[in-house]
């Protein structure tokens, strides 16, 4: 009888994610990027009101205290009390909401034209040798006005309308984004620049696919402090003269020796101020979306 070979048996080698004679993963996943940046996120926003917990409890402990005169310095509750009754009741000007909206209306009018004349002019510049050695003494002698004797001239030329706080505000921002678009058009790669011309590209088709694009950051970037002025350029042109506005109610607070009401103002405009930013930081992240994220002592940023 002769015996039939028999087939060698394969064992399959266990799988990773499969558990072995029955037993159970009970290994974690590890968090997400997503995860780990939300965490991080909320506990830099919890330090962060911690710190102003502190600091305005320790302020109303020294006005309590008789350290810190309220007449000169205000304090913590007298500030909430102001900001409650405007929000209620209204200012001696209007109501709040109003004086908000033309701050606001004066701000983004002068911040978008002043944005648009600082790109073009800062890319024309940057591009065209000739333009930038024939203006540029004119750009320093203008940037080195003080900004406190335009708005009184433009208050004077153009009245106590919107017209002098979005004049000056533009003014302000002009020069903030004119910069940084200028460097940013010098800082291009000439090798790109220059197989741009070599496939045929005409000089505003490389301003336009080239030197538009590589300085978008540095614009970008201008974008940031550019509100900022623009919100500086309307409250003081409302200081100096104004119908309506936050920089009118900052004056009138001033005047009466309110200087609770005078630090309620500056409240307000400095949450005027972070929502812009947030807002200026959102798209800033949708329109850079190729960039590789930036690293800070080896760790990236978001």
């Amino acid at each position: 009888m002769i015996d039939t070979p028999t087939q060698p048996q394969t064992v399959a080698a266990p799988r990773p994610d499969v558990p072995v004679d029955g037993a159970t993963s009970s290994t974690p996943s590890a968090p997400s990027a997503r995860t780990r940046a939300r965490r991080r996120r909320t506990v830099l926003a919890g330090a962060r009101l911690a710190i102003v917990v502190v600091l305005l409890a320790t302020w109303q402990a020294c006005v309590n205290a008789k350290i810190v005169d309220p007449f000169f310095w205000g304090e913590p509750e007298g500030v909430w009390a102001d900001l409650r009754d405007w929000f209620t009741v209204g200012t001696s000007q209007g109501s709040l909401g109003a004086q908000i909206l033309v701050t606001l209306e004066e701000a983004v009018l002068g911040f978008i034209i002043g944005s648009i004349l600082g790109v073009v002019c800062g890319i024309a510049l940057g591009r065209v040798r000739l333009l930038s050695e024939l203006f540029a003494p004119f750009l320093k002698a203008a940037n080195s006005i003080p900004r406190i004797i335009l708005g009184s001239i433009f208050t004077v030329a153009f009245g106590f309308g919107i017209q002098s706080k979005v004049i000056l505000a533009v003014v302000l921002v002009f020069f903030g984004v004119f910069f940084n678009a200028f460097q940013g058009a010098r800082e291009v790669d000439r090798n790109l620049i220059a197989n741009a011309r070599l496939l045929g590209a005409s000089r505003w088709q490389v301003t336009r696919g080239v030197v538009l694009p590589s300085a978008f950051t540095w614009i970008l970037a201008s974008l940031h402090i550019s509100f900022g002025f623009a919100l500086i350029g309307a409250l003081v042109g409302e200081i100096l003269g104004a119908n309506q506005g936050l920089g009118l109610l900052i004056r009138s607070s001033q005047n009466n020796f309110d200087m609770n009401g005078v630090l309620a103002g500056m409240v307000l405009v400095a949450v005027i101020a972070l929502a812009a930013e947030a807002l200026i930081t959102l798209l800033e992240r949708r329109l850079l979306r190729w960039r590789p994220p930036q690293t800070h002592g080896g760790a990236a940023v978001e």
